[in-house]
């Protein structure tokens, strides 16, 4: 019976990550290994933690406004709405804050990260490759993956 429940599951969650994409933050293969939590990333992308631990400046970079793994990475890991992030970027303007850089598809973000040693973007995770390497995990319902956990790529 555990079994049948253990595989039920198991489909239960693959359907999920094939209807919408496990999010991967990615940064450099270059940087070396490191996990960060979903504290972090929402400190770096609200530009209130600017460095990494080797003292270089973080370099974040985002997709479009528009574009739909943007929402669901806003909502998972900054917890707000892509509506609020522009109200919140608009006060911090005038703080002398700006937000992180936009870039114009996923592919780009792959390119800017994978050859930007202080970078730090995110992507589906069946669309990175050997250049990159991911340091925190999103599934479609907004939930942080424990490192390590295997995603479908094949479906």
């Amino acid at each position: 019976m555990r079994l049948a429940l253990l595989a039920l599951m198991m489909c239960a969650i693959s359907a999920t990550y094939a209807a919408e994409p496990v999010i991967a933050v990615i940064t450099p293969a270059q940087r070396g290994p490191m996990s960060l939590d979903v504290d972090d990333v929402s400190l770096i992308y609200k530009r209130r933690k600017l460095l990494w631990p080797d003292g270089r400046r973080i370099e974040p970079v985002n997709l479009p406004a528009d574009h739909p793994l943007r929402r669901r990475f806003t909502e998972a890991v900054l917890r707000l709405t892509p509506e609020a992030m522009e109200g919140y970027w608009n006060e911090q303007y005038f703080h002398g804050m700006r937000p992180p850089h936009v870039l114009a598809s996923e592919a780009a973000v792959l390119r800017f990260v994978a050859g930007t040693r202080n970078a730090i973007g995110y992507l589906p995770y069946c669309s990175m490759d050997e250049r990159v390497r991911a340091v925190m995990l999103v599934d479609a319902d907004g939930r942080v993956l424990p490192p390590g956990t295997p995603v479908d790529c094949d479906r």
